[in-house]
């Protein structure tokens, strides 16, 4: 249960140069906020400090260089994640939420720069991927215009099948699964659009995205700007411009898994996180701590 929650968006994804690296206001932006947080983790007395850094940070061509300035100017050393980690971690908090009961699973999360896929009936999927299909990574490589292209929307639909083949293959692979599930903010808002239930409505109401309602809902989006886009009921200001790109993400990849409906699970990444490390205690638990998230 948590105590509080803060979050900043940052977009390390869409702060991305030529040449790969973390742009100066990119880097600045993350320290800033790295600082905050661990701000906000003394004055509320935390024991622990559990800081993280995702895809956008992974794969930077200055990622040695970030992360140096960022321990230099806040103290904070950020752990690198793999993405395959990324994957198990999220697969971990969705196990928990759902349980035994929920069968075979397969689970697919769309984060700035990357996309996680994994399946499995345990607590330790038995294949998790991780591709460099992010909604950001995406906004700024392919749909730059605003509202995006028409031609470059097609053009990329194609794409995405041709890049999530042989994932797909790997997946698939292990059998069909008994629950297909979307985590991330991505999905959430995706669900939303499509007449999900509200965040206010709580954690446990059950929320579902179909593939026929995404095709719907991309119809839609895509002749927005994304100033329209934030307008809309379940999507910010901060994730408007990059949700046309994840629509189609999670469109191509529901496509290739050959799912029409996904279950919206509210535990991620983070939660994971927080899961592996109860399980490493001793006794169950932990100390109270904070933790910080650099997603891109």
């Amino acid at each position: 249960m948590p105590m509080s929650s803060t979050k900043a968006a940052l977009r390390l994804s869409e702060n991305i140069d030529d040449a790969g690296r973390i742009t100066t206001a990119g880097a600045d932006r993350l320290i800033r906020t790295v600082e905050e947080f661990a701000g906000i983790s003394r004055s509320s007395g935390c024991g622990e400090l559990m800081a993280f850094a995702t895809s956008a940070v992974r794969e930077a061509e200055n990622s040695d260089e970030v992360l140096a300035a960022v321990r230099d100017n806040t103290g904070v050393a950020l752990e690198v994640l793999s993405g395959q980690d990324e994957a198990r971690l999220t697969f971990l908090a969705t196990r928990r939420w759902f349980g035994w009961s929920a069968g075979r699973i397969l689970n697919l999360d769309i984060g700035g720069g990357s996309l996680e896929l994994s399946t499995g009936g345990d607590e330790d999927p038995d294949c998790a991927l991780s591709l460099r299909l992010g909604a950001g990574r995406l906004t700024r490589d392919w749909l730059q215009e605003d509202p995006p292209d028409k031609r470059r929307i097609a053009v990329l639909r194609d794409w995405l099948d041709a890049e999530l083949a042989d994932a797909a293959k790997e997946l698939k692979a292990g059998g069909k699964p008994d629950l297909a599930v979307g985590t991330s903010k991505t999905f959430r808002s995706l669900a939303r659009l499509t007449g999900a239930a509200p965040s206010g409505a709580g954690l446990r109401v059950r929320r579902t995205l179909t593939a026929a309602g995404l095709r719907q809902v991309i119809a839609f989006i895509s002749r927005m700007t994304a100033a329209d886009r934030a307008e809309l009921e379940g999507v910010s200001v901060d994730r408007s411009r990059q949700l046309v790109a994840g629509a189609l993400i999670a469109e191509a990849a529901m496509r290739a898994l050959n799912v029409d409906e996904l279950e919206i699970c509210p535990w991620a990444l983070r939660e994971g996180l927080i899961l592996r490390k109860l399980d490493a205690e001793p006794n169950g638990h932990s100390s109270d701590a904070q933790l910080v998230e650099a997603a891109p």
